[in-house]
This record gives C-alpha cells, structure tokens and sequence, in this order.
C-alpha cells in the first residue's frame, strides 16, 4: 500500500473502545510502552512510568487549560434553540484586548460555530442565562464551515465570568454522552494553567501529583510550554494524500526558561519526553540556532507532523491512543514507525485498551 495514502493508516476500531468516561481515579489508566529501537511492545499501568523513563529525561507538558466553551440557550426573541460553541477571540478583538486600557471586559468578540446555522444570519439575536447570571449575543458575520462571529455582552461583571458560570465543558464528538459537573475537573490537566484550550490534552491527563513528585526524585527534569488546543485537532484528514492534508494553526508560546532547559537537555544527551501530541508540536515548532541553541517563540504553529518528519527536539513521547486515519495517529507514526505503531494498535485492541481523551496511554521510545 502506498505509505503517503491515508489509507495506509487504518485499522479497526470497536466503537466500544472509544472511552466515553474517565477512569474511576486519575491515573488509573494502562500504559502500552512502544520500544523505538526493537518496536518491542510492553504491557503497564500509568502509576509505573517512572521505571521507563530514565535520570535525567526532560519532561515537557502542556499547561494549558480548557474552558468552558460550550454554550446552551436560545434564539430572541423566537425562543427557539441554540448551541454556541467559542473557538477563539475573533483577530480585531484579541488586537484590542492587548491594551487593556481600551478593552471592555463586558464585551467580548468570539468566532464560534452555532448550531442551527442557517437560522443564525448575521444580525441575529441570542442569549444564553441561568442562576441569575445572562449573556447576550448578536451575529456579526457569517463564516466558513458553518462558523460565525458572534459578540457577547453581559450587564454586570465580565463575559470571562459569564463564561465560567454558564458554559459547559466542551467534551469531543467521540464522547457522545453530555458534560456533567465531574468534567470540569477530570477533563484538566493537574499541570492547567493558561486559560485558552477548547480541548485538553489529554496525555496530561493520567500524571498526578504523587506521580510528578515521584519522578521529581528519580531525576526527571519538568518544563512547561503553552498549546491552546483547538478545534482543528478533530479535523479529519479528508484527503487520499497525506501530505496534502493541511492542520489548522493553534497558538502556543514557549518561555525562554523552557528553551533553555531544552538547549542543556540536547547538549548534555539527556532526551526529550514530550507529554502529547500538542507539545510535540510546539517543540518541533521552535527554531534552533546554529550553535544548537533552542529559541523561545510565541506564535501560532501550522507543523504537520507525518512520516518522513524529521525530529530535532523530541526523542520520546507519552500519548492516547487516537483514531485511525487521524492527523494524531500519523504523528505517533512519524516518531515510531508506522508499522510499528499500527501493529501496537492492532495489540492494544485485541487487549482491549481504551482508546481517545479518556482512554489509555501509550509510550513510544
């Protein structure tokens, strides 16, 4: 089969592996420890990370948070059903809320996707409420793929808080129950910090304090970078050919601090474990100087990652388990090996691991 063919990329997939909860306790997950040499396959639990990592290994995780992006309510003055689902701050708003002089926190700009869309024409009238608490909306503009840019406005407060107090948890298409109160803290990393993901990243999700401070004290080195994970992370790869599949881009900053804990990891030889996909990207993102120096960057990255890439930073990689024919799939190939990771995939369903955000988790190195 012609390896840049997504279809080289399928396997089967029993629809009830696709995890639809979280485990009963953080953590409680099965580790499939992917060997990059021998493409040797070993079975663990997440709690015994620490013995397949080694003194010195540079950790690297994603400290973004999920918010809850998910809006109900209704059409005014029709009353009629309505969904909003926040993207990202629309491009003149998020201009404006650099100066914090000008920004109104009672106004805010968002691109969106709504749901129905054909009803939501620009000029449109929403508005989402409950607890005493009441945010409204208005259409501004019709967009691509069903998107729309919408502003938001409340009487009193922010709409940030607006936001918190009325929003759900944006759980992914795979998860086909609703959101429940549990979600908001078991769909967040113990490491979230900057606000901005309408995804979590999901390796993060297994680590645990205990487990941190156990790796801590065998000598593992921990570092932070920033990948606000968005939509395009579920986009399908609706192409024959891989590599013309596009992703779309997420933005993320990588602090001076992280870049040069990075450049002494790479000159010492010690290697570098990348906490998911999302961090895998914003490290293969970054520029490296001639003299072997990791520069910091904030910005937004376009990297597709596929077999064929070329690693420079990342030696290693904690992941999920993610969909066949996915953009996430091809970059664990890119790092493992495709016939190497489809057959640990192809093993991984005949155990029965749990596949996706709440699924198990897979090392590759």
């Amino acid at each position: 089969m012609d390896p840049l063919s997504i279809a080289a990329f399928d396997f089967e997939l029993p629809e009830s592996l696709i995890a639809q909860e979280p485990p009963a306790v953080r953590g409680d997950s099965r580790l499939l420890v992917l060997r990059r040499e021998t493409a040797a396959v070993e079975h663990a639990m997440f709690p015994e990370l620490p013995r397949f990592l080694r003194p010195g290994d540079l950790l690297v995780v994603n400290d973004t948070r999920v918010f809850p992006a998910r809006l109900l309510g209704r059409r005014v003055p029709s009353g009629g059903a309505v969904e909003c689902l926040l993207l990202e701050r629309a491009a003149t708003d998020a201009a404006r809320a650099e100066l914090p002089a000008a920004a109104d926190p009672r106004v805010e700009t968002w691109d969106a996707l709504m749901h129905p869309g054909q009803k939501l024409k620009p000029g449109a009238r929403v508005r989402f409420e409950a607890d005493g608490v009441r945010l409204d909306g208005e259409v501004l503009e019709r967009r691509f793929y069903g998107r729309r840019t919408v502003r938001l406005a409340v009487e009193q407060g922010t709409v940030a808080e607006a936001i918190d107090r009325l929003g759900h948890i944006p759980l992914p298409p795979y998860i086909t129950r609703d959101d429940t109160p549990a979600d908001r803290e078991r769909y967040q990393t113990v490491f979230a910090r900057d606000r901005g993901s309408i995804a979590a990243p999901t390796a993060g999700l297994h680590f645990t304090e205990p487990l941190l401070a156990s790796l801590a004290a065998q000598g593992i080195e921990t570092a932070r970078v920033t990948l606000h994970v968005g939509y395009g992370t579920f986009k399908p790869v609706r192409v024959e050919r891989v590599d013309e599949h596009t992703v779309d881009p997420e933005r993320f900053t990588v602090s001076e601090a992280t870049a040069e804990a990075l450049t002494r990891a790479k000159r010492e030889g010690r290697r570098i474990v990348a906490v998911g996909t999302t961090t895998t990207r914003a490290l293969e993102s970054l520029a490296v100087d001639g003299a072997g120096v990791v520069l910091p960057a904030t910005g937004e990255t376009r990297t597709f990652i596929r077999p064929g890439h070329r690693f420079r930073l990342v030696d290693a990689l904690i992941t999920n388990f993610h969909l066949p024919r996915s953009s996430l799939l091809l970059l664990v190939c890119a790092l493992g090996g495709t016939d190497a990771v489809l057959r640990a995939y192809r093993e991984a369903v005949a155990r029965g691991y749990r596949f996706y955000s709440y699924g198990d988790a897979m090392l590759v190195g």
